[in-house]
């Protein structure tokens, strides 16, 4: 069988990941795209491009017969799911198949059998595989807790909860339903013991129809926000440590994959214990997201293995010997400082280094991005900007590696995780390879999260905002062009600029510069040159230069220091952009979906007013201090703007 056309039943990133492959070997390439994705990269990057109406997923790119004659009027013979969305859908994969259409992915059996993580742990310990036994949340005891509530039918960390007490069960049990019936149409749930500190390992395999099983290398994927991965590296530290580890994986997961006659990409999850002992999790029977980091320590090209064994191609006997380490990061607009808020809006510049999409075959960066300077991140999808991947000879030449090209990358518009990735991999703990599943509990996330600019970087950095800002002016102006914003032949007074509450003053006269931030004076610092875009200062001999980008309000100074985002002050106010004390905001764009609280009530600080549902997660709302709700402003399924005023708590005031 030979393929010729393939279309993607996805977006974003693992759509052009898809793309890329395809070009490679001369396949021709479809998109899908929802009316929010019509800009998008992956669009312009496919031979042919076919609509899907409206904007949510549900609208779209979980519409299976809509997929399916997209298939049919671009003349694709093949359907590519990527990962999320149908990627494990049973019945997508047979309705594709029932259309004459070939599955890049494994049997339908396979998926259904595996589709249910109730039901694919009992066929596990049937199978020999060590598994977790699930718990009847009805009997549930203190001494069990914490567990851990699960979707069945999907991952990526929605429809979980970790619960820790008992009267907290059933409305977590509820939470975890609506999350799961939104992200992925089935809100089954099952609870399971949680392990605080575990591992959280994983096998690529890759078997085709004629009985030939990889077990291709394990990734260890174990520190987590929300149960969903942020770092993930191959080979696993812990299974390097551990003698004989990696030979029991492969064979648990050997196991796994002919019990259910699987063939194509899949990957074997477990969690494992700091001694070893490990349990089947789940089988996810399609590409993973940290595919990457097998792809550049194997040489493989996964996606060109899907398409040939679904084609009906063998496996070469012989496995891929592994090679060096290589670790990811998915670099996401989120806030972590503030419960890891997803943010939406332009990408004004985006540009991180790196081979896109490549396997590859020395030390260097790869980048899986679905998002470009330009760009705009909605809020009804994940808010991944891309996957950033190292790859080198040794752990902590790719730990290395990574941060530095993280910190060097320029990302202006949304506010992202990278300070948190780069503070990470530069971990003591991470460089040890202490990377369990509370990494973020045990080294606190207010320390991860800090910026990388921090003291005296901040301030040059706000100083060289200033000084490039009066250079803009300088620029624009009709008189007095020649001369550096700020200069003064006579002593006056210094140039005045206010960011995120920090005043920057200086002046530059016959003497040369003088400046202050936060009224302390910066000592030893001069001005070498400066334009509305770069600023060389001389700080005590050492020369350092400062790219400066302003959009709006927003300025973003990048350096050999590291990045810093610094907000204009307005030079005046304006009353009506002033909201009342004990206001709720939104914290992004999003929908009511329900209300915990009537106007009037007496409430106290951190209780559940409100949830917000954005990117298929749930996110509260809760009250800032002890007081009277004396507004509310939405109802249940209401859309609101970020900033919108919610509701309102007055302290002191008497119920109505």
């Amino acid at each position: 069988m030979t393929i010729t056309s393939v279309l993607v039943a996805n977006r974003g990133e693992i759509a052009r990941r898809v793309f890329t492959t395809c070009r490679a070997e001369g396949i021709d390439t479809v998109a899908v795209f929802s009316d929010a994705d019509a800009n998008s990269p992956h669009v312009r990057e496919a031979d042919q491009a076919v609509r899907l109406p409206g904007n949510s997923s549900a609208q779209t790119y979980l519409r299976g017969e809509l997929v399916i004659a997209a298939a049919a009027a671009a003349g694709a013979d093949a359907v590519h799911p990527g990962y999320g969305f149908l990627s494990e859908n049973s019945d997508f994969a047979q309705q594709v198949q029932n259309a004459g259409l070939t599955w890049i992915g494994p049997p339908v059996k396979a998926i259904e059998l595996m589709g249910s993580k109730v039901e694919s742990k009992k066929m596990m310990a049937d199978a020999g595989v060590p598994v977790l036994t699930q718990l009847d949340p009805e009997s549930v005891t203190e001494n069990e807790l914490p567990v851990l509530i699960k979707a069945s039918a999907g991952g990526g960390g929605r429809g979980m909860r970790i619960v820790r007490n008992l009267e907290n069960l059933d409305s977590e049990l509820e939470a975890a339903g609506r999350e799961a019936l939104s992200a992925f149409g089935d809100g089954t749930v099952f609870v399971e013991r949680y392990i605080e500190t575990g591992r959280h390992i994983e096998v690529q395999v890759m078997a085709d129809r004629f009985g030939t099983v990889w077990t291709v290398g394990e990734r260890e994927c174990s520190i987590q926000r929300r149960h969903q991965k942020v770092v993930e590296e191959a080979p696993s530290p812990l299974v390097e440590r551990i003698d004989g580890m990696r030979e029991k994986l492969f064979h648990a997961a050997t196991l796994a994959t002919e019990a259910i006659g699987y063939e194509g990409a899949g990957t074997v999850e477990f969690l494992a214990d700091e001694k070893g002992n490990f349990f089947f999790l789940e089988m996810n029977t399609r590409l993973q997201v940290e595919h990457p980091v097998t792809e550049c320590t194997t040489g493989l090209d996964l996606v060109a293995l899907q398409i040939r064994v679904a084609a009906g191609e063998r496996l070469p006997a012989e496995q891929p010997k592994t090679r060096g380490h290589s670790i990811e990061v998915r670099l996401y607009a989120e806030d972590p400082a503030q419960d890891w808020q997803p943010q939406s809006g332009a990408v004004h510049r985006f540009e991180i280094p790196g081979a896109q999409f490549e396997v590859l075959a020395k030390s260097g960066i790869r980048v899986d991005s679905g998002v470009e300077s330009g760009s705009v991140v909605g809020t009804h999808y994940d808010p991944m900007l891309a996957k950033v991947i190292s790859f080198a000879p040794t752990r902590d030449q790719a730990a290395n590696l990574l941060a530095k090209a993280l910190q060097k990358a320029t990302v202006h518009g949304l506010k992202t995780n990278r300070d948190l990735l780069v503070n990470i991999l530069r971990h003591p703990a991470f460089l040890a390879g202490d990377t369990d599943t509370a990494f973020f509990d045990t080294h606190g996330l207010e320390v991860l999260a800090q910026p990388i600019a921090q003291g005296r970087a901040q301030e040059l950095s706000a100083l060289a905002a200033a000084v490039a800002d009066a250079a803009a002016n300088v620029a624009r102006a009709r008189v007095n062009r020649g001369l550096p914003g700020g200069w003064r032949n006579l002593r006056s007074q210094p140039q005045r600029k206010t960011y995120n509450d920090i005043t920057v003053e200086y002046s530059i006269g016959r003497s040369g510069l003088t400046s202050s931030v936060g009224g302390v004076e910066l000592d030893g610092v001069e001005l070498v040159e400066h334009t509305p875009t770069s600023v060389t200062l001389d700080d005590n001999g050492i020369r350092r230069i400062f790219q400066v980008s302003s959009y709006g309000s927003d300025v973003f100074v990048d350096s050999a220091l590291g990045p810093v985002r610094l907000i204009k002050a307005p030079r005046f106010t304006d009353p009506t952009d002033e909201v009342a004390a004990g206001s709720l905001l939104a914290p992004m764009p999003g929908s009511v979906i329900r209300i915990a609280a009537a106007q009037g009530d007496t409430v106290t600080a951190g209780q559940p007013i409100l949830w917000l549902e954005a990117m298929k997660m749930e996110h509260t709302v809760t009250a800032p201090a002890d007081g009277v709700l004396t507004e509310l402003n939405v109802t249940e399924g209401q859309q609101v703007e970020v900033g919108a005023v919610l509701a309102v708590v007055t302290e002191g005031a008497e119920q109505s």
